[in-house]
């Protein structure tokens, strides 16, 4: 069994990104072998056929399996909600985490509907961030603590994580990260987030343009630009990503703020997001931007921005499906059909 490190400083979290295990060769090349002898044209099932050989891929073994999938949803506070960039006040994160572990929120019929655990994670919600745009978000002794938190609530029993966040405020620390991460205009990474009117879509793009600046000369990697402006639920999604890949667990991100903490990670080494997909692409506009960024294609993109890991939830039905296919379908020679010739 594999055991996880400890994280105590950002040095621990480098020397991990600088030797994490690749995929399995083994795994994907007999998932590659199968998929053209399957009673279909070659490539008819689209991406379900790529979906298959990458679960079989990162999950180290074949054949794939897809019995197992868990949603974890981080909870952290910001306080950079101070700035009025948020149309909610903070206690509402307090309350939908309250609202999860009782079954009331969308994360929990998505849950039930595909079969998928669900793991509130609670990251301190009396002590928010610290305002960023005034100072740094977290030290990095708080902001490495968050990650050695996400990394060890992954399980590795599980066939997908799936990473999602609750946190009033993090559209606009997303914004932050990726106009640090990437530049372009401030506005390019805004949106309106829980529903924030024009006046406010505009004190946020102005937010997030002064705190980039006000930081810059110490944003030196992508770990500083995650503890400047992320929020504790952000560092752990970012150390439930590297867990998973320790564990050989795939992980299906969710929208704007999964995306975006993973993002850190990959500013440090592209490579380390491989054994990651994204659920679906955010109506925020920031998330379209980001995932052309990162090289990501989303799986779904249905007009959806809720968070809480419902885009990743729903997209495990299609991994379901691809990994039901590529296991159960006969091949030509086992159903009797003749291939083409």
């Amino acid at each position: 069994m594999t055991k996880l490190p400890k994280i105590s400083s950002f040095d621990d979290v480098r020397a991990l990104i600088a030797d994490l295990p690749g995929p399995d060769a083994e795994a994907e090349t007999a998932a590659r072998a199968r998929e053209p002898r399957l009673t279909k044209p070659a490539g008819s099932l689209g991406r379900l056929e790529q979906l298959a050989a990458w679960t079989a891929t990162w999950q180290g073994r074949y054949p794939p399996r897809l019995a197992t999938p868990n949603v974890h949803v981080f909870a952290g506070n910001h306080g950079i909600v101070a700035q009025g960039v948020s149309a909610f006040p903070a206690d509402v994160t307090k309350q939908m985490v309250h609202n999860f572990e009782h079954g009331g929120a969308a994360i929990n019929q998505m849950c039930e509907s595909v079969g998928a655990g669900l793991c509130v994670e609670i990251l301190d919600l009396d002590h928010p961030t610290r305002d960023f745009s005034v100072e740094p978000a977290m030290s990095e002794t708080e902001c490495a603590g968050a990650i050695d938190f996400g990394m060890h609530v992954v399980d590795a029993a599980s066939d997908v994580v799936c990473l999602g966040e609750m946190g009033i405020g993090n559209t606009t620390a997303s914004a932050a990260i990726c106009h640090a991460l990437f530049g372009g205009e401030a506005a390019l990474w805004c949106g309106a987030g829980t529903g924030l009117d024009g006046d406010g879509v505009r004190r946020k793009i102005d937010v997030v343009a002064r705190s980039v600046a006000l930081h810059k000369a110490a944003l030196g990697d992508g770990l500083e630009v995650l503890r400047h402006f992320g929020g504790r639920e952000m560092a752990a999604i970012a150390g439930a990503v590297l867990a998973a890949r320790l564990l050989r667990v795939p992980v299906m991100l969710d929208g704007y703020v999964s995306t975006s903490s993973a993002a850190t990670l990959h500013a440090l080494a592209p490579g380390v997001l491989d054994h990651c997909q994204v659920g679906h692409v955010s109506q925020e506009p920031g998330h379209a931007a980001l995932l052309e960024k990162i090289g990501k294609r989303a799986l779904l993109d249905m007009d959806m921005r809720l968070g809480e890991a419902t885009g990743a939830a729903l997209a495990v039905s299609l991994l379901k499906a691809a990994v039901a296919c590529h296991n159960g379908m006969m091949t030509f020679e086992q159903a009797g059909v003749s291939d083409k010739g």
